[in-house]
């Protein structure tokens, strides 16, 4: 099975979970590519380097993803900060992948300095010139005031940036942007929440990939990864509930190809949880109202974002509906439970019983005879469905097979 997805269509749209916050999304790693683009265009960047920028710039700040005070950090830093740590990690997460492995070093060194001061040693020409343009990229972006007249803010974002040309920017790349930040279309495109899908559109020019399923399947482990990493009790939580998703499919008889899905859906479940800052993740005692408030709004984000995947409009269902119940009372859209399809109910059945199977601030992880008397208890009350959890129960030493898969999964990737 194909998915005739846009590299930027997929890159665009989960570079936006990269953005999450309480308080709504940001753009800026949308502007930062944006700005990156231009300044490739103006030096004759041959496409299949630009194909990389545009890309590496989108997931540019990715190994920061998982950590609210790096995030906070990265939208107030300042010149002589040490920000490489979060760089390092986006290298380490894409270095190994089939799918994004070419933007690896990009992103590793997009916080090198032209004068060579950064843990790396490198300097002038030998960052690589995508890194040097996202650094300056980031830059000029992180300057930007949403709050003030985008001309009024326009000689002192370039006074800042000529100071630091020839110790932290590459001169040619300085004089570069400087040049074409006369057109006043440039910063009124990057004020224009409109322009943006025109962009990408544009860069589709510069080459398109056919991701397979199994692409895909690569693909959600990275962010499955970025996820898990929000709290210490959930290490291989979206994992888990991937394969067991996967299980309970193969159970109702789903082709190998609707197998493979249920897995995707199951990696992304929790993709909006990077909206939810780690402190009320791992909190011990009880929620506030608000804090409870800003959990029920990460799977409106898993959907909102996955929906804008081409061919994912199923997927991003089965994920994001994995809080919704059968009488209704679920959210964050309160779907009916004659609406819920058999896959958001499968992801819903596989999260709970992986919950309550794990480690968690307030608890230890429950029995397998516990787990399974809570669950019939929900069945009861309507708020999972009674034929699902019967197939998880159904084979103990399916089961047990299963729970051994994934202690064994995770014993190797803590050994990783």
């Amino acid at each position: 099975m194909l998915f005739n997805i846009h590299p930027s269509n997929l890159v665009s749209a989960l570079s936006i979970a990269l953005e999450l916050s309480t308080d709504g999304l940001s753009r800026h790693h949308w502007r930062t590519a944006l700005i990156a683009n231009r300044i490739a265009e103006q030096i004759k960047l041959d496409d299949s380097q630009r194909q990389i920028l545009v890309y590496a710039s989108l997931l540019h700040d990715i190994g920061a993803a998982s950590n609210w005070s790096e995030k906070k950090k990265l939208h107030t830093f300042k010149v002589g900060d040490d920000i490489h740590q979060h760089a390092e990690a986006g290298y380490q997460l894409l270095k190994d992948s089939p799918q994004f492995s070419m933007l690896a070093e990009s992103i590793r060194h997009h916080h090198d300095n032209w004068d060579g001061s950064n843990p790396y040693g490198l300097a002038g020409k030998d960052i690589p010139i995508t890194s040097r343009i996202i650094n300056l990229a980031d830059r000029l972006e992180i300057l930007l005031r949403d709050k003030v007249y985008i001309f009024e803010q326009r000689p002192d974002i370039l006074s800042a940036i000529r100071d630091l040309s020839g110790s932290y920017f590459d001169p040619n790349l300085v004089k570069a942007l400087h040049e074409f930040a006369r057109q006043e279309s440039f910063w009124l495109d990057l004020t224009n929440p409109h322009y943006y899908q025109n962009f990408f559109r544009q860069i589709d020019a510069y080459g398109r990939m056919v991701f397979n399923i199994d692409d895909i399947v690569n693909i959600g482990e990275i962010f499955a990864t970025i996820i898990d990493r929000t709290s210490r009790f959930t290490g291989m939580h979206s994992r888990s509930v991937a394969m067991v998703s996967a299980f309970l499919a193969k159970a109702k008889g789903y082709s190998l190809e609707e197998v493979k899905l249920m897995k995707i859906a199951g990696l992304f479940h929790d993709l909006g949880k990077l909206s939810i800052p780690n402190d009320v993740l791992e909190k011990s005692g009880k929620l506030t109202e608000r804090e409870f408030s800003i959990i029920k709004q990460h799977p409106y984000y898993t959907y909102r974002i996955l929906e804008q995947i081409d061919g994912f409009s199923t997927v991003a269902e089965w994920a994001a509906f994995h809080h919704e119940t059968l009488d209704g009372s679920g959210y964050p859209f309160r779907v009916p439970g004659d609406s819920l399809r058999l896959g958001s109910r499968m992801v819903s059945v596989a999260d709970v019983f992986v919950a309550l199977s794990e480690n968690r601030p307030y608890r230890g992880p429950l029995t397998v005879q516990d787990i399974e008397k809570i669950m019939r208890g929900m069945v009861d009350n309507r708020k999972i469905d009674g034929c699902v959890v019967a197939d998880l129960f159904s084979d103990g030493v399916s089961l047990g097979a299963l729970i051994n898969q994934i202690g064994e999964m995770s014993w190797s990737i803590e050994q990783s």
